[in-house]
């Protein structure tokens, strides 16, 4: 990640999600810095969601800092967290390209891409580490982001919604599916939470 996103240095994502008060069930909360007003109030907005449900979405660069090497400090927030949050936001426009460009083997042809988005790396990266730690994950696209990776639905095992920000960028917030897949990623946060209190068991 570069370093004006998780190298201690703020990035400018905490003037879009205020830090708050710091309390509630720690979760890590993965996006990358908005670039215009729709993402602004969406990552508001479901930050504030988080918030009323009892979480405190904690985010390097805007609520923890950490001048250590960005995958160390990732990991070690992860260890804080009871769960794990994404939002692949629009980030690379490609107009017109080509996937396995001048490909030269059997069986592996080149084709073509066209008004695709692709979103931050860090958005494969940090919900695999989780993933790897056992902590929910739950990962949302924005329409037209390419759903490669991670970013392919049911690779994480909780359905992997897409919202949509050329209208109300509220709209898919206040809806019944965004409602019962976050209370089902809720419960999983719940239990990771209670479990991780519970001392070890020597016996039956």
């Amino acid at each position: 990640m570069p370093e004006d996103e998780h190298g201690g240095v703020k990035d400018g994502r905490s003037s879009y999600l205020e830090p708050g008060t710091g309390y509630g069930t720690s979760i890590f909360f993965s996006f990358p810095k908005p670039y215009n007003a729709a993402q602004v109030a969406f990552i508001r907005h479901l930050s504030d969601n988080l918030k009323s449900r009892g979480f405190f979405p904690r985010t390097l660069g805007v609520t923890d800092y950490d001048m250590d090497a960005p995958l160390r400090a990732v990991r070690r927030l992860m260890f804080e967290s009871h769960g794990l949050l994404a939002v692949a936001f629009r980030r690379i426009y490609v107009k017109s390209g080509t996937g396995n460009f001048r490909a030269d083997l059997d069986h592996i042809n080149q084709y073509p891409l066209s008004d695709v988005w692709l979103s931050t790396p860090w958005i494969h990266i940090e919900p695999a580490m989780a993933y790897q730690l056992g902590l929910p994950t739950l990962i949302m696209r924005e329409t037209g982001v390419l759903a490669d990776g991670l970013l392919e639905k049911g690779v994480t095992g909780l359905y992997a919604p897409e919202f949509d920000l050329t209208g109300d960028p509220l709209n898919y917030l206040k809806s019944s599916e965004w409602n019962q897949i976050l209370t089902r990623w809720e419960h999983q946060v719940r239990t990771v939470l209670e479990r991780k209190g519970n001392p070890p068991r020597l016996y039956d």
